[in-house]
C-alpha cells in the first residue's frame, strides 16, 4: 500500500488503463461507466504528476469524481450516438432455397404451419398458392418462412 501511495500518479494512470481495458474487452464498450472513470483516473494521474493536484488520497478521489462527471457530461451524447449507429445486414441462411410441396392452400396475408427440421414454422407467401404446389424458401424471419412458387424448369 505504501508503494501505491508513494507513486500515486503512476498508480492512477495504470488503474485508468486497466479500467479502459476492462470496458473494451469485457463489456464491449456497452457501458460507459468504466470508460468515464478510466479516463478520469488517467487525467487525475497526469494532474498529480504535474503537481496541479496534491498527491493525497482524498484530493485524488475528489479530482477523479469531478473529472468523471465532466467527461460524462461532455462525451455522453457523442458516445450514445456512436453506440446506436448499428448497420443492419440481412443474414444469409442455409434454409433459403429449400424446396418442398405445399400441404395446404396459402393465401396472401395468411399463414399456414409447416414442420421443417423439427420446428413448426409459419409460412407466408406474396401470391396465392394451391395445395401441392412446389415452393422454395426465399426469406427466413423469426418463426416465419417466406415462400414462393418454384419456376417451371422446362
Amino acid at each position: 500500500m505504501a508503494y501505491i501511495l508513494d507513486n500515486l500518479a503512476q498508480s492512477y494512470i495504470v488503474l485508468g488503463l486497466i479500467l479502459l481495458t476492462i470496458e473494451v474487452t469485457v463489456f464491449g464498450f456497452s457501458t460507459f461507466v468504466l470508460f468515464f472513470v478510466g479516463i478520469a483516473t488517467i487525467i487525475t494521474g497526469g494532474l498529480i504528476a504535474a503537481d496541479l493536484v496534491p498527491a493525497t488520497v482524498l484530493a485524488s478521489l475528489l479530482t477523479t469524481a469531478v473529472v468523471s462527471l465532466l467527461v460524462a457530461l461532455v462525451s455522453w451524447r457523442p458516445l450514445k450516438s456512436f453506440q446506436n449507429d448499428v448497420e443492419v445486414t440481412k443474414v444469409d441462411n442455409d434454409m433459403v432455397g429449400h424446396r418442398f410441396f405445399l400441404s395446404e392452400d396459402l393465401s396472401v396475408g395468411q399463414t399456414v404451419s409447416h414442420r421443417y427440421s423439427g420446428i413448426d414454422w409459419q409460412l407466408q407467401a406474396k401470391q396465392n398458392l394451391a395445395q401441392g404446389t412446389e415452393v422454395n424458401i426465399v426469406e427466413v424471419k423469426v418463426g416465419i418462412l417466406v415462400i414462393a412458387k418454384v419456376a417451371d424448369e422446362s
